[in-house]
């Protein structure tokens, strides 16, 4: 007895409370899972096809017990014949999981949003909101962080596109990623944070947590949350926003806006915190400042339009868009924000990569440099001259 209980010690030690806390949930979870299991993955999985199998699924959607999808390389499926079965199972797989996020299954909250232990985005949508019955959309992150290097690999953009990137991290441009839902915004900010020097203290403020840096980095990561069915506690994004600016970060990073933690957003680039990143979704550079506009004045602050338009294309330096382009996601344009047309009020927007026909690119189109000179105000001229004849080969 006493050497069981020696073994148990052991192996307890050598791991941390949050470490044991995810590992039991994720089991429960997997328990669960029922004719999704195969697509989710197991991290015990043997087999490596199957592992094969379930690392090439991006997103699974639930629409109620018996309507099962899954993404596969960029195409949806119908998993024909899928079923929770009864009601009851899928609702015990949706409470196991807002469980582990801390949170509850509750009739009068209908939309929640949650994480995994396996660090997977999760939306859930209950009834009468959700006609099938719950429903639940699973965005899959893969388990290692995805560089810019694995990204020009997958041709996601150039080898002249990434040591653009490259340069405006360092030189702490202001940056938006815009893009549709699911195309792969959350993965170039993680992708783009690899380049944040190792001694800037960096927060980060989500309503899911799926921005990940390396344990040695100054990181501090914040998650919104929802007040409790007695309206007490919880946090909005746009509060956590508020508060992260007196806790001297060198940047800030926002998940995504959504609101009127837009206007705040863009306060925090005019003052101090240069090189700070956000998600926007919009189709276009252009539309991307126009959403912003548009989600400013939802912070209910009476301003005229035209300072608020001032202080955005002051704020913002560099619009990164994301597509899919025939269900594979890639950035397809990359403009600089070079002010506000003072006749216009225009946005002055600097095309310096799109996409051109290319007999090896992607579907023949490649990122490449349209010729517009980038603005890199701490480069001397013939540096910037240097970069840009690379980008030429």
């Amino acid at each position: 007895m006493n050497g069981m209980l020696d073994d148990f010690v052991v192996i307890g030690a050598s791991e941390s409370d949050d470490e044991v806390f995810a590992r039991y949930h994720a089991q429960v979870i997997q328990g669960l899972l029922g004719p999704i299991a195969p697509y989710y993955g197991d991290p015990e999985e043997k087999d490596p096809e199957r592992r094969k199998m379930a690392d090439s699924v991006q997103e699974i959607m639930i629409n109620g017990p018996d309507e099962i999808y899954v993404e596969l390389s960029g195409k949806l499926t119908r998993l024909p014949g899928a079923s929770f079965g009864e009601p009851e199972n899928l609702t015990a797989l949706a409470r196991a999981i807002l469980q582990y996020a801390g949170k509850r299954l509750d009739p009068n909250d209908l939309s929640i949003e949650a994480r995994t232990p396996e660090k997977h985005r999760v939306h859930i949508l209950q009834a009468p909101a959700a006609r099938p019955g719950l429903s639940m959309a699973i965005r899959k992150f893969p388990k290692d962080r995805i560089s810019l290097d694995m990204l020009r690999e997958k041709g996601s953009f150039s080898a002249a596109a990434q040591d653009y990137l490259r340069v405006a991290m360092e030189q702490r441009r202001n940056l938006l990623v815009s893009g549709g839902t699911g195309s792969g915004k959350t993965t170039i900010l993680n992708a783009l944070s690899e380049m944040i020097a190792p001694d800037d203290r960096v927060l980060i403020i989500e309503d899911t947590t799926e921005i990940r840096f390396e344990d040695d980095r100054h990181v501090l990561q914040l998650e919104a949350q929802k007040p409790t069915e007695h309206g007490d506690g919880g946090i909005s994004i746009r509060d956590l926003l508020k508060g992260s600016l007196r806790m001297r970060p060198d940047r800030v990073i926002v998940g995504e806006c959504r609101a009127g933690e837009a206007l705040d957003m863009v306060q925090a680039m005019n003052t101090g915190h240069a090189g700070s990143m956000s998600t926007v979704h919009a189709n276009s550079p252009v539309d991307c400042l126009a959403r912003v506009e548009t989600l400013c004045l939802m912070s209910g602050v009476d301003m005229p339009l035209v300072a608020l338009q001032r202080q955005i294309a002051a704020a913002v330096e560099v619009v990164v868009q994301i597509s899919r382009v025939r269900g594979f996601r890639r950035v397809v344009e990359i403009s600089e924000v070079r002010g506000l047309d003072p006749e216009t009020n225009y946005y002055q927007m600097a095309l310096i990569f799109n996409l051109q026909p290319d007999k090896d690119g992607p579907n023949g189109k490649s990122l490449m440099w349209t010729g517009e000179m980038p603005t890199f105000p701490e480069l001397l001229p013939e540096e910037i001259s240097e970069l840009t004849r690379l980008w030429q080969k």
